[in-house]
């Protein structure tokens, strides 16, 4: 069995039920989720969706309200600069394109925004058009799967979209099935820190798993600090994690600020003896109420 007939059969039995895979999701739907999307978790994104779109159900409707009203509404979902870029987007869509999102990859990539994985992610989502699409998840499925590394290395527009178009079943159906059921296979199996290769869909197929597992010894993207690195910086990382949610945040969710475990839980414990923070590890954490 080929790598994407594996995952598609795995996806039809275990992929999440998301509100932008239900059948009858609009195409503005579809791109409002992938803006949310942008760095933050599904579980904050869905409630924040549903609001939005409840309000908004089209681009008109949006570009019909001046712009601070999207950045309001955006309220903790973080990057409010994303608001700013969706309203825009509906302006363009609105005058341009006769209020209908367009389902063209080059007409998409005009409109504020929008950068190649969102344009591709519509086309191929809302429209079923056969794309490859390209997220860190797929990269890293693919850089174990298909490659034989621990983590995938620097991004590169075109070696990773000329891998994951390889992989792409000619049927645009089943090619849109693959994109999400790879994208779905690195979020919940093929993770970064904890990959569950017994769960796995392609495990008998992987090179990294057919190696033994080895270290990745390849390039890594350079990754530039914000801050001097303190525990004072962590803590205020923390903090902003938690006030752009209205639930609890997991540890895993907060991966992003986690580059030293070690600093990380000192931050956490001095935020919790403070009574700045409270929750658990279990529970998720929150700030006081």
């Amino acid at each position: 069995m080929n790598i994407a007939r594996a995952v598609n059969d795995w996806f039809v039995a275990n992929g999440r039920d998301l509100p932008w895979r239900r059948t009858g999701f609009t195409a503005w739907g579809t791109l409002v989720s992938e803006f949310m999307l942008q760095q933050t978790p599904v579980a904050r994104v869905i409630p924040r969706l549903e609001e939005w779109l409840g309000r908004w159900p089209t681009p008109a409707d949006l570009a019909a309200v001046p712009s601070g009203e999207a950045v309001r509404a955006w309220e903790r979902l973080g990057y409010p600069r994303r608001a700013l870029n969706l309203h825009a987007t509906a302006v363009a869509i609105t005058e341009r394109h006769g209020g209908v999102v367009p389902h063209d990859v080059d007409d998409l990539l005009a409109l504020p925004g929008i950068g190649d994985y969102t344009a591709r992610a519509v086309a191929a989502f809302a429209y079923g058009h056969r794309h490859p699409v390209v997220d860190t998840n797929v990269r890293r499925v693919i850089a174990r799967a298909i490659d034989g590394h621990g983590e995938p290395g620097p991004p590169s527009s075109k070696r990773d979209l000329a891998a994951m178009e390889a992989i792409l079943p000619t049927d645009p159906a089943e090619a849109r099935m693959t994109n999400a059921g790879i994208m779905e296979l690195g979020a919940v199996v093929c993770t970064a820190r904890s990959p569950r290769c017994d769960a796995c869909p392609i495990a008998e197929q992987c090179a990294w798993r057919a190696a033994g597992y080895p270290e990745y010894l390849g390039a890594r993207k350079a990754v530039q600090k914000k801050f001097e690195g303190s525990d004072r910086q962590v803590r205020g990382l923390i903090l902003a994690e938690l006030r752009a949610s209205d639930v609890p945040v997991t540890v895993a969710e907060m991966a992003s600020v986690r580059a030293d475990d070690a600093q990380f839980e000192r931050a956490m414990a001095g935020l919790l003896r403070d009574g700045l923070v409270v929750g658990s590890p279990v529970d998720g954490y929150e700030l006081p109420s």
